[in-house]
């Protein structure tokens, strides 16, 4: 359950699972809930020197809530918007300045608590004209401040949020390149005569990938799969400098005649992502339809039909696909991530002996423990990973600062080798003696690490006395990989339910806690 705290009628607008205050109701901060949300708009009065007082006003009431809220709840403050206002000057700015300082003074608040997130509404009301926004009529019947008619698009745009919140997003962005990244057919026009830069419609295209560099930046795989001659792209990427994304901007490709969806399938295999993770972009419709057919799981927008709306196209992408409330350090650097994966995969099908492979790639562990630092990546990995994931539990930061003040033992992994560093990519949580959550992001899997981790957090917890562990796995569609994972290290069932969940238990006594040389772990 969730509780909002607000000042007029909102009830239309929050789906089932969540209490409301009283009107501007403060008196009573109710304690047991999953989060708290905050929502406060103008009220409708015409003396404008009592109106501006009273907004100001409601900074001080959020501010004694927020002191009252445990500070391992999250806490989600909307902006503040004026759905209606009618000052009898033009120079009359009392209102407008009201509602400025109490968005800053929201925003100012954030930074010093960390389970604070505000969002903002005007991301919401700005696509709607103000003649749309209210309606009297539910106005002086129920009091409710908002449209009613706007319910659903608000729920769908309140649910992408808290996704944010969660920094949940799709990973991977796959591109056709002709009539796509640039005007024209390559094979046909040639590498000079393809339409980028310049004027229209070049300079759309050069606008879009220009938008395309810096989404990749904040972390999103770039990927192409384009019916074409692979040596035509090549010389274009080469040759051609108005072409801003070139081969190196892409963490795999496939160029060839073969059909999209095996194309698109091998990008997932190489890549070791889930197609549920892509987004799907090309100009053609015959494509798009095939791909959303034979991958229902694979995201296909619909590819705007004149260049002059890619830039529009971008936002819908990424206010759909791609947006999280934050970036985080490990977000950054994913690009390159996933790039050393496929280097490591090519690499070892080189080799014959699979420990010869692994002692080749001096791999390095670091295993620290929950901190500042490291809490909002922990926390994001649970949102996210679904594949090697034995309980599949979601949590937020706040959620994370919590367990840590009742006493939870939470690590972090970090793994690097000379292909690269892939950061922090596998979390364990230990509440008691019972392993909450285990979980490694896809892109370390098949070296071992999982069991080298383990081991190594199980020798941490006998050497603190602790005898005996209990863990348990929680089926679901996409972690069916990890079933006996802790059969496989000596975990005893001791129950296992119709619904497929397992019951483990473990000696520590008896473990061995033995790990390869070839992997190099430090403990922080």
């Amino acid at each position: 359950m969730r509780y909002v705290f607000r000042n007029n009628t909102v009830e239309r607008f929050f789906s089932k699972g969540y209490v409301f205050s009283g009107y501007d109701d403060i008196s009573v901060i109710p304690t047991g809930f999953e989060y708290y949300v905050w929502w406060y708009q103008v009220p409708i009065k015409f003396e404008r020197q009592v109106l501006a007082e009273e907004v100001n006003g409601y900074i001080q009431k959020f501010n004694f809530v927020l002191q009252q809220i445990d500070p391992d709840k999250m806490f989600v403050a909307l902006t503040m918007e004026a759905f209606y206002d009618a000052p009898f000057t033009d120079d009359d700015s009392l209102l407008t300045k009201a509602v400025s300082d109490y968005n800053t003074a929201l925003f100012e608040t954030e930074r010093s608590h960390t389970n604070l997130k505000v969002v903002d509404l005007g991301d919401f009301v700005r696509q709607y004209p103000v003649s749309e926004l209210m309606d009297w009529k539910f106005y002086f019947i129920s009091q409710m401040g908002m449209n009613p008619k706007l319910n659903k698009p608000f729920q769908a745009w309140w649910s992408r949020k808290l996704d944010s919140i969660a920094l949940k997003r799709k990973k991977c962005l796959v591109l056709d390149l002709d009539n796509t990244l640039w005007g024209g057919v390559l094979g046909e026009d040639g590498a000079d005569g393809i339409q980028i830069g310049g004027d229209y419609p070049g300079k759309a295209f050069l606008y879009w990938q220009e938008a395309l560099i810096q989404l990749a930046k904040t972390g999103v795989i770039l990927t192409i799969c384009s019916k074409n001659n692979e040596q035509d792209v090549l010389e274009a990427w080469d040759k051609n400098p108005f072409i801003l994304l070139k081969k190196d901007d892409f963490s795999a490709y496939r160029i060839n005649w073969t059909d999209k969806v095996t194309n698109i399938r091998e990008l997932a295999d190489e890549l070791n992502i889930g197609l549920d993770s892509m987004v799907f972009v090309d100009d053609n419709p015959t494509e798009r339809e095939l791909v959303k057919q034979m991958l229902p799981m694979v995201s296909v927008p619909d590819f705007p039909e004149h260049p002059y709306m890619l830039l529009e196209f971008f936002k819908q992408l990424v206010n759909d696909y791609f947006k999280v409330y934050s970036i985080t350090e490990e977000d950054r650097k994913k690009a390159e991530q996933y790039k050393a994966a496929a280097s490591r995969l090519r690499m070892q099908k080189k080799f014959a002996d699979f420990d010869e492979f692994l002692e080749s790639l001096d791999i390095q562990i670091i295993i620290e423990a929950v901190n500042e630092f490291n809490i909002q990546r922990i926390a994001q990995m649970t949102q996210k990973t679904n594949q090697f994931n034995l309980t599949t539990k979601r949590y937020t930061d706040a959620d994370i600062r919590n367990f840590m003040t009742n006493g939870w033992k939470i690590w972090c992994i970090s793994v690097a080798d000379k292909f690269g560093n892939s950061g922090i990519t596998g979390c364990a949580m230990v509440n008691g003696n019972k392993i909450d959550t285990f979980l490694l992001s896809c892109r370390i899997l098949g070296k071992g690490i999982e069991i080298a981790f383990a081991k190594t957090l199980f020798k941490i917890l006998v050497s603190e006395g602790m005898l005996e562990l209990k863990a348990q796995y929680i089926p679901t569609t996409k972690n069916m990989q990890v079933k006996d994972f802790y059969d496989k290290l000596g975990f005893s069932c001791i129950m296992e339910k119709e619904n497929g969940n397992k019951e483990y238990a473990l000696n520590l006594s008896s473990m061995d806690f033995s790990v390869k040389k070839y992997y190099h772990i430090t403990v922080k």
